[in-house]
C-alpha cells in the first residue's frame, strides 16, 4: 500500500488505563529481569495503529480518527488513546 499526496497519515497510540493490570508488561519486566537487565522499574504494553486516510473524505480528519477510535480500536472501560495526524 502507498501513501498518495492527497491522503493524510495518522497514529493511533492505545495504553490500558492507569490501575489497570497488565499481564504482558509485568511477564516482559520478569524477563528482562531474568536476562540480566538491571533497573527496569514498570514496562506496560499497548497497540499503534497506522491509518491512511483520504483528506477530501468530507469531515475533520482529527473527528474521523476519534469517532474510529472510540467505536473500534480501543475498549473504553480499560483502554485510553491518544492519536496525532501526521499528514
Amino acid at each position: 500500500m502507498s501513501i498518495e499526496k492527497q491522503d493524510g497519515f495518522a497514529v493511533v497510540y492505545v495504553r490500558l488505563k492507569d490501575g489497570v493490570l497488565d499481564p504482558q508488561g509485568s511477564t516482559i519486566e520478569r524477563a528482562l529481569d531474568d536476562m540480566g537487565y538491571q533497573g527496569i522499574k514498570q514496562i506496560r504494553s499497548g497497540k499503534i495503529f497506522e491509518i491512511t486516510f483520504q483528506k477530501d473524505g468530507g469531515g475533520k480528519p482529527e473527528e474521523l480518527i476519534d469517532e474510529i477510535c472510540r467505536k473500534l480500536l480501543t475498549n473504553p472501560v480499560i483502554e485510553k488513546f491518544n492519536f496525532e495526524i501526521v499528514k
